[in-house]
Parts: C-alpha cells; sequence; structure tokens
C-alpha cells in the first residue's frame, strides 16, 4: 500500500536532480584561490621590493610590468606602430604621439601659475616652474639679462657674438640655435607638418599656420600706433612702420659708393639688383623675350592678345 505524500512546507523548495551532462560551477577550488592571491601579492610587492622580473634580452634593463618590457623593445626592433594622421610621423609610444599631435593643434593644456604662460608639455612646466622660483645666477655681461642655467647664457650670449655653430649640410646657411636648422631643413625635405583645418593648405612652421588661420578669422592683432592701419602678421607691421620711420634697411653695395641706393622692403632691393646682373626671370610663353618685372612682362602680353589697356570694360 503506498503511503500518501506529505505536504510541502511553506517556504521549503524541493531538491531537484541536476540534469545529465550539465556542468555545475560550483566556485573556485581553494587551493586556486590561494595560487591567484599569491600571484596578486608576488606584484604587489615588486613595489616594495623594487623586484624588475621583466629583463630585456638585448640590454641589461629590467622592468616591474611586460607592458613597460614591450614598450621599451620597440627600442631595438625600430618599431613604431602609433601614426599620426597629419602628417604620417610615427612614434613607438602612445604618449608620444599624443605630445606630438599638440604640435598640430596648438594646444597648450599646461599653465603657469606664477605668470600665466602655456605650453603643450608637462615637462616644460616642470622646467618653466624652476626657472620660476630658482635663483638667477648667471648674468650677462653685455646686457642685463639673467639666467637659471649657464646653457641658457651661453645659447643668449650668440644674439651678442654672432655665433651659429649649427649648420646646414644642404646649403651654406648656419644658426644659432639648433631648432632654428631643424625648420629650415624643411625647406630642403619640403616637409609641410603643420595643416589648416579650414583649408588643404600646409605649412613648415606652426608661426606661418598661426598667421595663416587669420586669413579665416579676419583677426588682425598686430596695429600701428601711427596710423589706423592692422596687420595678421608682425612681419607687416615691421615693413609698414617704415613708411612711417623712413627706414631702408636694404641697401645695393654694387651701386655708387659715394650714393647708397637703400630700399625699405627686400623684395625692392632684390628687383633693383636685376638692373646689375642683367637678370630676366619673366619670361614669355608667345615669343622668346624676356623681362626683369613681372609688370613690363603683363604689359607685353597685350602685344600678343590685342587687349588695350585704356579699353573700357
Amino acid at each position: 500500500k503506498e503511503e500518501p505524500e506529505s505536504p510541502q512546507i511553506k517556504g521549503e523548495q524541493e531538491e531537484q536532480e541536476p540534469p545529465q551532462n550539465e556542468e555545475i560551477w560550483r566556485g573556485p577550488e581553494p587551493t586556486q584561490i590561494k595560487e591567484d592571491k599569491e600571484d596578486e601579492l608576488k606584484f604587489h610587492m615588486r613595489f616594495h621590493t623594487k623586484g624588475k622580473p621583466f629583463a630585456c634580452m638585448k640590454c641589461t634593463q629590467s622592468f616591474s610590468k611586460l607592458t613597460n618590457l614591450k614598450s621599451h623593445m620597440r627600442t631595438h626592433t625600430g618599431e613604431k606602430p602609433f601614426s599620426c594622421k597629419e602628417c604620417g610621423r610615427s612614434n613607438s609610444r602612445i604618449n608620444g604621439l599624443k605630445k606630438h599631435m599638440r604640435s598640430h593643434t596648438g594646444k597648450k593644456s599646461f599653465s603657469c601659475k606664477e605668470c600665466g604662460r602655456s605650453v603643450s608639455r608637462i615637462y616644460t612646466l616642470k622646467k618653466h616652474t624652476k626657472s620660476q622660483t630658482e635663483k638667477k645666477r648667471f648674468s650677462c655681461k653685455d646686457c642685463d639679462i639673467s639666467f637659471c642655467h649657464i646653457s641658457h647664457l651661453k645659447r643668449h650670449m650668440r644674439t651678442h657674438t654672432g655665433e651659429k655653430p649649427f649648420s646646414c649640410k644642404g646649403c651654406d646657411k648656419s644658426f644659432s640655435r639648433i631648432y632654428s636648422l631643424k625648420t629650415h631643413m624643411r625647406s630642403h625635405t619640403g616637409e609641410k607638418p603643420f595643416s589648416c583645418k579650414g583649408c588643404d593648405k600646409r605649412f613648415s612652421r606652426i608661426y606661418s599656420l598661426k598667421a595663416h588661420m587669420r586669413t579665416h578669422t579676419g583677426e588682425k592683432p598686430f596695429s600701428c600706433k601711427e596710423c589706423d592701419a592692422s596687420f595678421r602678421d608682425v612681419s607687416n607691421l615691421k615693413r609698414h612702420m617704415r613708411i612711417h620711420t623712413g627706414e631702408k634697411p636694404f641697401s645695393c653695395t654694387e651701386c655708387d659708393k659715394q650714393c647708397y641706393i637703400s630700399f625699405s622692403r627686400i623684395s625692392y632691393l632684390k628687383r633693383h639688383m636685376r638692373t646689375h646682373t642683367g637678370e630676366k626671370p619673366f619670361p614669355c610663353k608667345e615669343c622668346d623675350k624676356s623681362f626683369s618685372r613681372i609688370y613690363n612682362l603683363k604689359t607685353h602680353m597685350r602685344t600678343h592678345t590685342g587687349e588695350n589697356k585704356h579699353t573700357e570694360k
């Protein structure tokens, strides 16, 4: 005789057998938990013991993290997997690419609390801040400027001596600063790493890009104190100021020594020098005539086109 089923107590659930062939995860084994924690402790202890278990097989350097070793290995292999989309320049580290990108954007995220100067790199800010607090012990004997570092004084002294120790291998030009030489080298290589986001123009110098950007914004921050003229570029303002001062700094050395001919612009001097050299860089495409001035070429071209200068439109 079958016994009746006992009523199920409230809150109590029947235990069911798991389906066949189904694996049930019952948590890690106690020994596995112990091993994982031991590994974590070993990794953590490197920060106290300065343990560097990841050694480079090419040199004697060691690292506490495998990722640092992998990054270091690129100095041996020459691998540069991080490329700039603006100019194609490659970097071995992602941080190096981020720093490089600021040269295109002009972004200066780090500001000095003392003077407000902004820079693109934290290293440059630290160096600048140090120069603000340090005593300027190295003074120039020719002027009243002082410096924190002897290297800065030596660099400054070249403005007095005219020394230019950095020479271009592509031409005979020399420079007082290595940065100026690097910028100049782009005139030989054709490299133009600074691109305008408003058009497709590119530039070899960040300064040229900034000046060009004002053609889009219409900004003219350089104003003449003598009149109401304003300019996008400081060089244009300097050239304009010669109208007021009468200064003519570009002199011809070929003319009569008793009466030098001088000009307010270098372009005027170059044009004048053609009267001595006989150079005629503007040739006519219709005949074999050449001219020393572009204006004379345009006038001559009317003899081919039949255009009359005084014809009314």
